[in-house]
């Protein structure tokens, strides 16, 4: 069998032990139809079915079950060998994060540390200095409920409210406050979907008893970025945390239409989990003191603009501040 298939064999696995398609693609990083599309493969190569779905989740089919155990070992020892070999990787860290928060936040910072470590090569969802390897990544950072563990560290909580650029928010500053979005083309973004507490269009504006028809119609985006690029086409407004963009904040680039006081902070959080032997090597716990470093400065920031409601003048150079741990600290307003 082609190396090429070790990835379908990991996604078959991890499909198997997890019992679903979907625990797959978290534990890999990639979306459930990514771990189908592996698996697939492999059973085109193979020309027989490897999986069916049952009522507890996927279970393999005969032709599997007697080599299941075997792939399950070999998957387990060479998780071993990545273990022990990480062990002597002294100068790598390896990422998986949410698009959003590595495209938005974190790949923008990440130069201050690289600037007092230059030896330490980062790979940041299978790109960066050092190339994509087979095992656990030494750090996860996810958007979702709170965790509490000593491997877990508690970046920021997010503020959502709606955002738009400085010339679509002068249009709609002519217009009485309560008809400023009737007919004005609103922009959807999932990605806070399963946080109750982050408002979507239409429950925003009937908090805010605002005129609006059909205010569930208009362009759905999956994630922040893309949403941000339409927005700064002038193509309309979208509700959106500030965590993320508050370079374009500070800037002028984006503009906040209504009042901060309209906002709502989410539940769900940021958050960022090491593994424990990935702790081991001095380059992983400085770049978690670092991390925390920069996440508490996104969160001063965060309180500074929505306590003030306005916006914020820029802090000094934010890899300054050194913390261990954001998870005790919780935004006012909570």
């Amino acid at each position: 069998m082609a190396l090429s298939h070790l990835r379908s064999l990991q996604a078959l696995e991890l499909a198997l032990r997890l019992g679903s398609l979907q625990g797959a693609g978290r534990a890999l990083w990639i979306t459930p139809a990514a771990v189908g599309q592996r698996i697939k493969a492999l059973e085109d190569y193979l020309g027989m079915e490897l999986v069916v779905r049952g009522r507890s989740g996927l279970r393999p089919t005969s032709e599997l079950s007697a080599a299941l155990e075997h792939l399950q070992v070999a998957f387990q020892e060479l998780d071993t060998v990545a273990t022990m070999l990480n062990l002597q990787r002294g100068d790598e860290i390896h990422i998986a994060a949410t698009s959003d928060f590595a495209d938005l936040w974190l790949k923008p910072r990440i130069g201050s540390f690289k600037g007092e470590h230059p030896h330490v090569l980062f790979c940041i969802n299978g790109e960066g200095d050092t190339p994509l390897r087979i095992g656990q990544v030494d750090c996860e950072i996810s958007f979702g409920p709170q965790r509490r563990s000593a491997c877990d560290d508690l970046l920021f909580r997010d503020f959502v409210l709606p955002i738009g650029t400085p010339e679509n928010t002068r249009r709609i500053s002519n217009v009485a406050l309560r008809d400023r979005l009737e007919g004005f083309p609103l922009l959807h973004l999932d990605f806070y979907k399963e946080d109750s507490s982050a408002p979507n269009w239409a429950a925003w504006i009937k908090t805010q008893r605002f005129k609006r028809t059909e205010p569930n119609r208009g362009i759905r985006f999956q994630r922040i970025k893309p949403a941000l690029e339409a927005v700064r086409a002038n193509a309309g407004l979208t509700i959106c945390g500030l965590a993320l963009v508050g370079p374009y904040i500070d800037d002028g680039t984006l503009r906040l239409p209504f009042p901060v006081s309209t906002g709502q902070w989410t539940d769900h959080a940021f958050q960022a989990r090491f593994r424990q032997d990935a702790l081991l090597r001095p380059q992983v716990k400085r770049f978690r003191e670092w991390l925390a470093g920069q996440a508490t400065a996104t969160r001063d920031w965060l309180l500074q603009h929505v306590q003030s409601g306005r916006r914020p003048r820029r802090r000094g150079r934010i890899a300054s501040v050194k913390r261990t741990t954001g998870s005790d600290q919780r935004p006012a307003g909570s």
